[in-house]
């Protein structure tokens, strides 16, 4: 045989799997993948919420704030300039002189500023957007997160795939998912036994950084 031959008949090169070519044996596919660790967490390896811009109480707090310090601005430059100060001052310095400290019209807008107070406060401290549940983060730098109603629609898409359901309600908060199912044949038993379970792997495959608590009521329709 000749060199040309032999060039010519040469087994080519084959492209092997990752994993093949060392001797080791892929991953099955259908064997689930370990979580991903968090990396947007609050350093004690827990997934933070989402926090809200709340741009609208804040854009009314800023006008409100901004229209009183600009009228008590003009009227106090108006008073240095010899002219007589507004009227609603006026009546403001005289009342805030005669009036007592236990007066109802001094301690009814105070505790309304005092709630207002209060609501800032906690508007300012609290993370906000409760609708929305964190996601296990897949990669750095990359935040998911899954709307209540959405993650509700899911379970109720499940659950009514058990058989013996005729219908079904699903409530969702931020640590609880509240199943109430209508079955019209079978047994209770086996039905909410079917029911944990599906709905079990449904949360599993939510996604959800903190899972939530499952609790499934079964009922028989009501007679007519």
């Amino acid at each position: 045989m000749s060199d040309e031959d032999a060039e010519r008949t040469r087994q080519l090169p084959t492209l092997d799997k990752p994993g093949e070519a060392d001797g080791m044996t892929p991953p099955d596919a259908d064997t689930p993948a370990t979580d991903t660790p968090a990396t947007d967490t609050d350093g004690h390896g827990r997934v933070r919420r989402f926090r809200s811009a709340r741009r609208v109480p804040a854009a009314l707090v800023a006008l409100v704030l901004l229209a009183a310090a600009g009228l008590l601005l003009y009227d106090v430059a108006a008073t240095r300039a010899h002219r007589p100060a507004m009227t609603w001052r006026r009546w403001l310095a005289r009342e805030l002189a005669t009036r007592h400290l236990d007066n109802p019209w001094v301690l009814g807008p105070a505790a309304v500023a005092v709630v207002l107070g209060i609501w800032l406060v906690v508007s300012a401290v609290t993370p906000g957007l409760r609708q929305v549940l964190p996601m296990r983060p897949s990669a750095p730098d990359i935040r998911a997160g899954l709307d209540r109603a959405a993650a509700a629609l899911v379970l109720r898409d499940r659950a009514m795939e058990v058989s013996g359901v005729q219908s079904v309600r699903v409530a969702v908060s931020r640590r609880k998912a509240t199943v109430r199912a209508v079955s019209h044949f079978r047994e209770l038993d086996e039905v909410r036994a079917d029911l944990d379970t599906s709905l079990g792997a449904g949360l599993r495959q939510l996604g959800l950084a903190h899972a939530l608590r499952l609790t499934v009521h079964v009922r028989r329709p009501k007679k007519r």
